[in-house]
């Protein structure tokens, strides 16, 4: 339905709005409604304003402007564009959270799933290093493989982005009392206790010189730990600072609970 009213309506992001808005707010009062269309309007207007400003530049002066300035412009309204294209599948994932029978059980292997996210993310992040460490006994866990990727992606792409050039990205997974946990790790910013829990939420993102310089919609973690919640899982995060350095080790910890014949049977009979 949505792509049909993008197809004959000049104004595709009104439509665009009005979906995601008509379903977040089935679930939440009207000032939260008010507050995500505010945010909503900014987010995507930010990536369309360059596309059409870049894109009216070369259509009004293509003469005028050299090779250099024709692919630097091109560059800028493909980075814009996926910029976009990742903010509305983010927020239509936010509206899909709280949707009934959205997940697929089935028992599934850590180690391959995360070699196989690494080597995506890395071809996206070729300046940074990613040391991945986890045991081939460990055991399997049971949820849904796509949304438990998403949240893999999710977590190694977020260290990835917000750590300096030339920084290593830690991975690790190990098994302790009966749940699985996951490491993630890299230098960043100090992150302030209080904020802990703020980056979990919705369009949250810590002001600092380096997320300044980082584009994101601030949906990512909201996400991840609404899916990891969902699953049974726990999510957190610590900040240590490094010794005469204005970094920190920021760490995230993911444990996901490892479930026994009985325990997955009874999952998969209310699927």
């Amino acid at each position: 339905m949505m792509f049909c009213l993008v197809r004959v309506n000049p104004a595709p992001l009104f439509y665009i709005r009005f979906f995601i808005c008509y379903n977040y707010c089935m679930e939440n009062n009207n000032q939260d409604y008010e507050d995500f269309i505010s945010t909503v309007s900014h987010e995507l207007r930010t990536p369309l304003t360059s596309i059409r400003g870049f894109s009216q530049t070369m259509l009004s002066s293509w003469d005028k402007l050299d090779d250099e300035s024709k692919k630097k412009f091109i560059k800028i309204i493909e980075e814009q564009s996926q910029r976009l294209i990742n903010l509305v599948e983010n927020m239509l994932a936010v509206t899909k959270l709280h949707s009934k029978n959205i997940f697929v059980y089935n028992e599934t292997a850590v180690k391959p799933l995360i070699d196989q996210t690494i080597t995506i993310i890395k071809s996206k992040y070729s300046n940074r290093v990613f040391n991945f460490s986890c045991p081939d006994s460990i055991s399997k866990v049971f949820v849904d493989k796509d949304k438990f990727q998403q949240i893999m992606t999710n977590l190694i792409e977020n260290s990835a982005k917000y750590s300096p050039d030339g920084s290593t990205i830690k991975i690790s997974a190990i098994e302790r009392d009966d749940s699985v946990i996951i490491q993630v790790s890299n230098i960043g910013l100090p992150i302030d206790e209080n904020d802990y829990e703020k980056i979990f939420t919705k369009f949250s993102r810590i002001d600092n010189p380096l997320t300044r310089k980082v584009q994101g919609s601030g949906l990512g973690l909201y996400i991840t730990k609404t899916l990891t919640e969902k699953m049974g899982g726990k999510i957190s995060v610590c900040s240590k600072q490094i010794k005469s350095s204005e970094y920190a080790d920021i760490t995230f910890t993911l444990s996901m609970p490892i479930k026994n014949i009985e325990e997955q049977t009874r999952i998969k009979c209310v699927q």
